[in-house]
């Protein structure tokens, strides 16, 4: 669930131009499917309200849809189920 939720994060981030599907579906970096910098601004504000995590422009991590969940579940204690090892989703 958490790379779902991830991808429909993207498609609104993009603002719509990218599918969530397709963001699922893609074997490839976010930058190389077409996700702009501004788009990335928002994508990052979305990410740290949702899910109360910091995340550093110049995160590696930031490439990939994985990279991003991995992040987002080595700091949260979110698995790729989008269930919580501990608390409360904020």
């Amino acid at each position: 669930m958490l790379r779902e939720r991830l991808a429909e994060l993207v498609s609104k981030a993009s603002g719509g131009d990218l599918a969530a599907a397709d963001v699922l579906a893609a074997d490839c970096s976010l930058p190389a499917l077409g996700l702009n910098s501004l788009a990335y601004l928002r994508l990052i504000d979305m990410v740290e309200t949702e899910f109360g995590c910091d995340v550093d422009l110049d995160g590696g991590y930031l490439d990939t849809l994985d990279g991003l969940a991995g992040h987002i579940a080595a700091h949260t204690g979110e698995d790729g189920d989008g269930e919580h090892s501990g608390g409360q989703r904020r």
